[in-house]
């Protein structure tokens, strides 16, 4: 019973997600821009995601020089659910006792979002498909990782969807980081 449980809860979450790429697509889920602040975002996700890294024994932390004050216009339970799917697989793709660092910089116009971890990273071969429906890097972890190989094509499709763009930098063995950017506040 659990395991058939477990299965249908996996098939709801991925109908959840494949209704949720199909409407950013499409243009029919808009964006509900607000001003708010990005440091307590982050801190919010920290929050939700500290037993997971505790059980990894990852640290959660924020950049060196971050500002707390830091404004952005979005829609803020997107950007939740981008910040969140970047947390969580940091925390699970990185060392074990590694750390996980959210950072930010003020560009201007933009701020630069950073999601950085210190783990087993990407290979340069597989970088450009990162952020496909269903695909996942580590084929061999995917069903005791959970999730439903969807979180990056929704990241990249809600950035985008706030006219702007994500990235990907990642080495092997030492770690990977996303940034995207986000409008300023004014």
């Amino acid at each position: 019973m659990k395991r058939t449980e477990k299965s249908i809860d996996r098939m709801i979450s991925i109908i959840s997600d494949l209704e949720a790429i199909a409407k950013l697509e499409s243009g029919e889920l808009e964006m509900q821009m607000e001003k708010f602040n990005l440091y307590n975002l982050v801190e919010d996700v920290f929050d939700l995601q500290e037993v997971r890294a505790k059980n990894r024994k990852v640290v959660l932390r924020y950049g060196k020089s971050m500002d707390k004050n830091t404004l952005v216009n979005a829609d803020k339970q997107r950007i939740f659910q981008v910040l969140s799917n970047l947390v969580v697989n940091a925390i699970h793709y990185g060392f074990e006792g590694g750390h996980v660092t959210v950072s930010f910089y003020d560009m201007d116009k933009v701020i630069l979002v950073q999601v950085r971890d210190t783990g087993v990273g990407i290979s340069q071969s597989e970088l450009p498909r990162i952020f496909e429906r269903f695909y996942r890097v580590d084929k061999s972890r995917s069903r005791e990782q959970g999730g439903t190989g969807l979180g990056l094509a929704i990241v990249k499709h809600i950035i985008e969807a706030h006219g702007q763009t994500i990235n990907v930098n990642s080495s092997p063995g030492k770690g990977t980081s996303f940034t995207f950017t986000l409008e300023k506040a004014k």
